[in-house]
């Protein structure tokens, strides 16, 4: 087998144990035994990212051509996390308090939750990342191209955008397989981040290998190679002072707006206290990877051919030694560095455009906006999956025409320049309140327009996008215009020019126009969160509504969250406002959780503006226009505290409004309960009482009269018997009294005698069951439980109004409880009579159409309670729905 055989077979190797690490990690976390998976340490990894194709390859290559100016690209970054750790810090609370997905995210959130803001930063990123994609791309096909020369094997050299193509497929295939597989962006990718800490260790160890190895195996030990070092023209390199803080400015800026960078520092943060530990532990990461750069530059100057690539010097030293097995490690380290920034911006950029761009086109063509039909959670993953495979086409494609030539470092210094244009909104919009949107958006503008002018488009050559005579005398032969010598300033290095004037113009057409313009309330109240996040992020935003809306609330989450997770957070949010069921009140601090929740899944401006169109309009509460003011504290406690009274007295008229009207509605119950339970009664007995007195007084009935009136009599006595019983049996329950027959059986033989004892097959109501989940063996009243069944399946052959009646029996098992649910397909049962289904006087139907005294559902409350469990109605599911919950003690006492 040749050298590059054995290489594919490694790196395919290679490929399979990452899938199996982050395989493995995703299993841990979701069984609840990840918790190694949230250490410092991990996070710390992760945030090699930074460390690319470009640091692993190009350093070298940086160091070579330019000395030590390579040490820029560690300088930056390692100064905010020793001196801005803070700065960071604040960054990750307002990330974790406002549900932040990506840092288009942010800034939109930031200024007023601007989805126009948010959608042009999502190009910029985009636009600004395709170039070190295209990095990576060149990095990986150029050491398959190393090795081969080195393989005597290969006669010819295969097609290398041939192999980017392969290389961009299968990276886009496992950032799907695992970057989504999560809806909620807040939800950490701990398969991925596994998976990055280990190529982190992994290209770190790589590095450091081949550097020992040019050190001590080639060099001669380390005086030999300090001798070499000064006596070559790295060691009489002479530093530029200007390109140096030019160079450590952005590589600092570039590390708090790189896409991938924001994801595993913000994002992917699970706890604020682990910036403590990267913040001295990824400098030594970063100075680790440093440390044998220039070694291996001046070694590769040594030895290699005159004009040979000197970012390959780390894979091609080894080669040219005879070190298959190192050089091998080293191609691992480099496709390390590679595979894992492509991974991470793919799953950033993807969120960004699936949140801010699709989302919001999606929801706008079908025209139903949060009430849309169908679900959203498909539409969304589908968008991310697109998304990921388009920015990785993107990258491809600029590599083609870009020509695959330039030096790595060129080429992630075009990608610095492009997101550093973030950092004017970015700290502008934490740190000055005064900060408008369309000020950030201006500067964005402006900045974006003159790096693509002066930088960009120069990057691709003097015959693709920009011609020769442009490049030399400018547009229509105007010189202060020229791409490279704006405003008749030249002689300056196209990257420090173009840095200049960008983040220049960017941040003061933002402060002007930020001065010039007046932020609108959102803005206001928004600034005053970010800006003060330690005094302000618990403060909520305020809507205004009624309870009626928040069925429709529910109905949107669930077609976002899913349904489980929707009616999970719905139920938690009930039962911390005291409520039973699946409907809390809207009260703006539930408002505010259900946009945070959602934020996760859609990002926050589609999240606000979804739950304003169910909601209708905001309001601004005192607490909020005291932060805004920024009142002194004594008066902002003293006001704070008169709102919350005054919000508390507020939910309690409503609540005693909603009793008073439940109330009323009872008691209109009760009299209809009591004449409808005295003409139940009176009717079977005045017919006993009439065909008794018959039999008793006539002479002379056939035989046939005979049966027939004591068949009569006999009937109507069984109709008697059983409306008392039903009395009774409410009593009874209601007093306590009852005596419980517990027993061993199995849930699917109690559905089945329910099912049967209907005769709903014969009925016209069609059953819908999965026989396999209903399978579990229960300790319980197995006769009281099929009670339950049996008027929950009967009210569903009574009141189910579809064309095609169905029922649906769909169990479940969460949180500690077994969950049978009962759903229809009708028209369900209006949200103003919800509350009262489960009273003992309710009836929400028709009489004649319903028979009986309506007490089956008051009875099968009192059963429930009884078993330790519960009945509930379940809004929100298009028919009319019913939750029976069992405590899982009664299904493990059976097992």
């Amino acid at each position: 087998m040749g050298a590059l055989n054995l290489l594919v077979a490694v790196c395919l190797g290679y490929v399979a144990m990452l899938f199996l690490v982050a395989f493995m990690a995703e299993r841990a976390a979701a069984r609840g035994r990840g918790g190694w998976l949230r250490s410092p340490v991990v996070y710390t990894l992760s945030l090699s990212i930074y460390c690319t194709a470009w640091t692993f390859y190009g350093a070298v290559g940086y160091a070579a051509r330019s000395g030590l100016e390579y040490l820029t690209i560690y300088i930056g970054p390692t100064l905010v996390m020793l001196g801005w750790w803070w700065g960071l810090r604040k960054l990750v609370r307002i990330g974790r308090t406002q549900r932040i997905t990506s840092i288009a995210d942010l800034i939109s959130s930031r200024y007023g939750k601007s989805n126009s803001l948010a959608v042009f930063v999502t190009i910029v990123a985009v636009i600004g990342t395709t170039p070190y994609i295209a990095l990576q791309l060149q990095s990986v096909t150029s050491s398959f191209s190393s090795f081969a020369l080195y393989d005597p094997s290969v006669r010819q050299i295969g097609d290398s955008d041939a192999t980017a193509l392969w290389v961009a497929a299968g990276l886009a295939l496992f950032t799907v397989l695992f970057g989504t597989r999560n809806l909620d962006a807040n939800e950490r990718h701990h398969g991925v981040v596994m998976a990055i800490a280990v190529e982190a260790v992994v290209k770190l160890f790589a590095l450091v290998a081949v550097g020992v190895f040019v050190v001590w195996g080639v060099g001669g030990g380390v005086s030999e190679t300090l001798a070499r070092i000064d006596a070559s023209d790295i060691g009489q390199w002479q530093m530029h002072n200007g390109r140096w803080a030019a160079l450590i400015f952005l590589s600092a800026a570039a590390f708090l707006t790189l896409p991938r960078m924001f994801q595993v520092l913000v994002v992917e943060n699970d706890d604020e206290n682990h910036l403590r530990t990267a913040s001295w532990a990824f400098p030594t990461y970063l100075m680790l990877m440093s440390l044998f750069v220039v070694p291996i530059a001046v070694t590769g100057l040594e030895l290699m051919p005159k004009g040979s690539n000197p970012d390959q010097f780390v894979l091609t030293v080894p080669l040219s030694q005879g070190r298959d097995g190192l050089a091998m490690l080293s191609f691992l380290g480099g496709f390390s560095s590679a595979t894992s920034m492509v991974i991470v911006a793919a799953i950033a950029l993807s969120t960004m455009v699936s949140n801010h761009i699709v989302m919001p086109i999606w929801l706008t063509l079908t025209g139903g906006g949060a009430m849309i039909s169908g679900d959203v959670r498909h539409v969304v993953l589908l968008a991310r999956r697109m998304s990921i495979a388009g920015v990785l086409a993107l990258g491809y494609l600029y590599y083609r025409f870009s020509g695959g030539g330039a030096a790595l470092a060129s080429i992630g210094l075009i990608s610095f320049a492009g997101v550093a244009q973030f950092l004017p909104p970015l700290m502008g919009g934490i740190f000055w309140r005064g900060a408008t949107r369309l000020g950030a958006l201006a500067g964005l503008v402006v900045g974006f327009v003159i790096w693509v002018y002066s930088l960009l488009l120069p990057s691709f050559g003097p015959s693709l996008f920009m011609s020769a005579e442009i490049l030399a005398h400018g547009p229509l032969g105007i010189g202060w215009l020229r791409p490279q010598a704006l405003f008749g300033i030249g002689g300056m290095n196209p990257l420090v020019h173009t840095v200049m004037w960008s983040l220049l113009l960017n941040s003061v057409v933002f402060v002007v126009v930020s001065l010039a313009t007046f932020p609108k309330p959102m803005e206001r109240l928004q600034g005053a969160q970010f800006v003060n996040v330690f005094q302000h992020s618990g403060n909520p935003q305020g809507w205004s509504g009624g309870i009626a809306q928040s069925e429709d609330l529910m109905v949107m989450a669930q077609r976002i969250l899913g349904a489980v997770e929707a009616q999970s957070f719905f139920q938690r949010e009930a039962a911390t406002q005291g409520l039973a069921g699946y409907l809390p009140e809207p009260s703006p601090e539930f408002l505010q959780r259900l946009e945070r929740e959602l934020s996760g899944s859609v990002g926050a401006a589609t999240a606000h503006a979804m739950v304003g169109q169910i909601m209708g309009r905001a309001t601004v509460s005192v607490e909020d226009l005291l932060a805004v003011a920024d009142e002194t504290a004594q008066m902002m406690e003293y006001s704070s505290q008169l709102e919350a009274k005054s919000a508390e007295l507020t939910r309690t008229a409503r609540q005693l409004r909603a009793a008073n009207e439940k109330l009323t509605q009872l008691s209109v119950q009760k009299d209809a309960f009591l004449s409808q339970i005295s003409h139940e009664l009176r009717t079977p007995m005045t017919s006993i009482r009439s065909f008794s007195e018959i039999l008793r007084d006539a002479d002379g009935l056939s035989e046939a009269e005979l049966d027939k009136y004591a068949g009569i009599i006999h009937s109507e006595a069984i109709r008697l018997t059983r409306l008392l019983d039903d009395l009774l049996d409410l009593s009874v329950l209601e007093n306590g009294q009852v005596s419980l027959n517990m027993q061993h059986g199995n849930l699917s033989e109690v559905i089945e005698h329910a099912v049967n004892a209907t005769g709903v097959q014969t009925a016209g109501l069609r059953m819908v069951r999965v026989r396999a989940l209903e399978n579990i063996p229960i300790f319980t009243d197995l006769d009281r439980l099929a009670q339950v069944f049996i008027n929950l399946i009967a009210n569903a052959q009574k009141y189910c109004d579809a064309e095609h009646p169905n029922l649906a029996i769909r169990v479940t098992r969460r949180d500690g409880y077994l969950l049978v649910d009962f759903v229809d397909n009708g028209s369900g049962i209006p949200s103003d009579s919800q509350a009262l289904i489960f009273e003992k006087f309710s009836r929400i139907s028709d009489q004649k159409k319903a028979g009986g005294a309506g007490l089956g559902l008051a009875i099968c409350r009192e059963i429930m309670a009884r078993l330790d469990g519960a009945i509930s109605y379940l809004p929100g599911q298009g028919g009319a729905a019913f939750r029976v919950s069992l405590p899982m003690k009664a299904a493990k006492a059976a097992e």
